[in-house]
């Protein structure tokens, strides 16, 4: 009892230090519950279409459109992300895309901190500000798959987790060279990872939970391609620009095998011996009586091994 009187109390301790706009004008106006109640709901309520808004934002659409006069997404994985941007554009477009993404998320979580606490607004906003990147209302809904906004969500709701995660993350990228695995696995750890070091934050884990949920929605054909064995492994070159659709898109970065294919023969390759045998013409010695192939005549393949023993 008395050690849950201790958490109580020290939970309500951080809620007290925690400033925030909603808790100010309740106290500021002097509000009774009815009129608190409906500044939550308003707080709620700018806590979701603020952030989906930052959140529909994408940067590299608009730089590949302002820069490069055409939509990232319609080439390489058809993605609007830092990885797509790698592929296409190269390394220096994607640190900057990939900054832009972190930013705008960061943005967007510290505002709903400040209007209602980290737990709550922080919660709504992180979920909502990836949801828009994915579903950008500015984009007919077609964004990114959210990698680099969950990393920062996580970064400033779960601080502890993020070590973990960040670690886990860049051991399977290292070890598998599959970006889409890594960022699966580090989304499905997220929501069990704040709740172990959360326990007592429902609204930090509930976020956790979607947005993990989320992540791995928008991986889906990653999954079945990682379990088709065709998913593209990570590089840090620039690959060739190919539009969304084209299978060369989805080859890995390793020589792709051309078949092997079988040597057509014709009547000519072929001569009756004279024991009335048919025995290939590039043959010296018949295999079935011993004597000399008088219609010998050595293969190509032959002709050139001879010249160069002969140097």
């Amino acid at each position: 009892m008395n050690i849950l009187m201790l958490t109580a109390s020290a939970e309500g301790a951080t809620q007290r230090v925690a400033w925030n706009l909603y808790s100010y004008l309740c106290q500021a106006l002097n509000v009774g519950d009815d009129h608190s109640s409906i500044l939550f709901i308003g707080a709620a309520v700018l806590c979701i279409i603020v952030p989906y808004l930052i959140g529909s934002i994408n940067p590299s659409i608009i730089i590949s459109r302002k820069i490069y006069k055409e939509d990232i997404r319609s080439y390489g994985s058809g993605n609007a992300g830092a990885t797509n941007t790698l592929r296409t554009y190269g390394k220096k477009m994607a640190v900057l895309i990939l900054a832009l993404d972190m930013i705008k998320a960061a943005l967007a979580v510290i505002f709903g901190t400040l209007l209602l606490t980290r737990e709550i607004g922080g919660a709504i906003a992180a979920f909502f500000v990836v949801f828009g990147h994915m579903f950008p209302i500015y984009y007919k809904f077609k964004g990114g798959k959210g990698v680099a906004c969950t990393a920062i969500c996580i970064l400033i709701l779960a601080p502890a987790t993020f070590p973990i995660i960040l670690a886990v993350f860049i051991v399977i990228a290292l070890l598998s060279r599959f970006i889409s695995l890594a960022s699966i696995i580090s989304a499905m750890l997220f929501p069990f990872l704040s709740y172990v070091f959360y326990p007592l934050k429902g609204g930090t884990t509930l976020s956790a939970f979607f947005i993990g949920a989320l992540v791995v929605f928008m991986h889906r054909e990653n999954i079945k391609r990682l379990l088709e064995g065709k998913e593209s492994k990570f590089s840090f070159k620039k690959t060739d620009k190919h539009k969304v659709g084209d299978p060369s898109a989805e080859e890995t970065s390793e020589e792709k095998v051309e078949p092997r294919k079988e040597k057509q023969y014709s009547d000519d390759d072929f001569v009756k011996c004279d024991c009335g045998r048919i025995i290939p013409r590039s043959r010296a010695v018949c295999v079935y009586c011993g004597e000399k192939n008088p219609a010998y005549v050595p293969r190509e393949d032959d002709k050139k091994g001879r010249k160069k023993k002969s140097k």
